[in-house]
């Protein structure tokens, strides 16, 4: 790397080594950005290349953006939509405000003693390896006795639950069903808070700087509504099926066997596709509920016309 002499112009100059020792890409990857486009060509001076601050800031840029989550297609977008003077501090704001906490609760520490104080007292190492793989735990690095914690409330409920009689393993378990269950209402609110509420502002790529503020503003109005609507909706259903969980196993004769126990169905995806077809998505669980509620009435006056006419023909 060299340097102009004092009391000329302050212009840095790198070349593709330094570059990529300062930026954190490899040789390589430059080279692959300069040919898609990503990044500008360097000056040629002589036989050397030579890049400047703009490659830098360019690269470190990329290295954000990928962060984020963006494809390099998105990324080209973006950049080219900045080198036509359209600037990405909108853009970059709305992103900032997506990666942001999407809770109040603040991560904490434990120590690996703490941790099997709280689980019992006896090291249980296949537990801690599934809580790491689920992110319960992240581990941190230079420390074996020490593990980050993104959500003690999560590790507080597992630790309840432990102490009430269930299984490490059967907890890990319910919390693999639990997120894929979430994750699924997460993605349909934003399909329908997409649809009805950003797609005015983000119907275009890359969005200007304008329509992005906007939509950074609708992000921070819409952030509480997802986690309040679903802690009523959860509180909703608690209640009534707790209650009707509770007068089942009141009932007289006791609790029903497990095999008695009704069981998730999956249907047939060309079953359910038809389905939402004729009647839209947000009938297709109805609908079902009711046909197949149909079906069963149907076979039940059946069966019971059927022992009529036994009966008859005894007689």
């Amino acid at each position: 790397m060299s340097e102009q002499p004092a009391g000329l112009s302050a212009t840095v100059e790198y070349r593709i080594e330094d570059l990529a020792h300062l930026s954190g890409a490899t040789v390589r990857t430059i080279r692959a950005y300069q040919d898609r486009g990503l990044l500008p060509r360097p000056e040629r001076r002589g036989r050397s290349n030579v890049y400047g601050e703009a490659h830098l800031a360019r690269l470190r840029q990329i290295a954000d953006l990928l962060d984020r989550g963006y494809s390099l297609a998105s990324i080209k977008e973006l950049l080219e939509a900045w080198d036509r003077g359209r600037g990405l501090g909108g853009v970059l704001g709305l992103v900032a405000e997506v990666d942001g906490p999407w809770t109040d609760e603040q991560a904490d520490r434990v120590t690996r003693a703490e941790l099997d104080a709280a689980f019992g007292g006896a090291p249980d190492e296949r537990a801690v390896e599934e809580a790491v793989e689920l992110g319960v735990l992240e581990r941190v690095p230079g420390r074996d006795d020490e593990f980050l914690v993104p959500s003690p409330q999560e590790l507080a409920v597992a630790a309840e639950l432990y102490a009430a009689g269930v299984p490490l393993l059967a907890v890990a378990g319910h919390l693999r069903e639990l997120r894929a269950e979430v994750e699924h209402i997460a993605l349909r609110f934003l399909e329908f808070t997409t649809e009805h509420v950003f797609a005015r502002h983000l119907g275009h790529r890359p969005p200007t700087d304008a329509d992005a503020d906007a939509a950074a503003a609708l992000v921070r109005r819409l952030r509480p509504l997802a986690r309040q609507t679903v802690d009523a909706e959860l509180a909703r259903a608690m209640r009534l099926l707790a209650n009707r969980h509770l007068q089942r196993h009141l009932a007289p004769g006791g609790p029903p066997e497990r095999d008695e126990e009704p069981r998730a169905v999956v249907l047939p995806a060309a079953t359910v596709r038809a389905v939402r077809e004729l009647v839209g998505a947000e009938n297709t669980s109805a609908f079902i509920a009711a046909a197949a509620e149909r079906e069963v009435r149907a076979r039940t006056l059946d069966a019971l016309a059927a022992r009529r006419r036994d009966a008859s023909e005894d007689h």
